[in-house]
């Protein structure tokens, strides 16, 4: 069996050393597809609650509570102020049933979406909902009429 020469085996021991460092952070990074998780589960949330919203602060956007759900039951999240993003639209957490399943959809900030559908306006070829291309359509900016 051949041995590795000295320099080779320090740098492999240094290698190792370095990732096993590293490898904790790395699993407690955010990841683009982790970012994007909906919740998925069988039991309808609750109804919204009321909430007293406090008077704007300025720079601020109020984001109201929502039901998420943990450990098998939901949960309340409280509302709150968040920091206003210049040019960006704040896509607020949603619960949507599709197939007997529910879905919360995780709240977003979302550059360019006018209409807060999650399709940039670039994209986006029925702005107003009402089903005709905006190309086709003569009010592509009326929505409900």
């Amino acid at each position: 069996m051949a041995s590795l020469p000295k320099k080779e085996i320090e740098m492999l021991k240094a290698s190792i050393i370095a990732l096993s460092l590293a490898a904790p952070f790395a699993a407690a990074l955010p990841t683009q597809a982790s970012a994007a998780v909906d919740f998925v589960v069988r039991i309808a949330p609750p109804a919204p609650r009321y909430e007293v919203v406090p008077p704007p602060r300025p720079g601020y956007l109020w984001t109201p509570g929502y039901w998420s759900y943990r450990n098998n039951q939901h949960y309340w999240v409280a509302g709150t102020w968040v920091r206003e993003r210049p040019g960006y639209v704040y896509n607020h957490p949603t619960w949507v049933e599709r197939n007997g399943e529910w879905r919360l959809s995780q709240g977003n900030w979302a550059r360019n979406d006018r209409d807060h559908d999650g399709i940039k306006n670039s994209r986006d070829h029925d702005r107003d909902g009402d089903g005709v291309r905006n190309r086709a359509d003569p009010h592509p900016n009326v929505p409900g009429r």
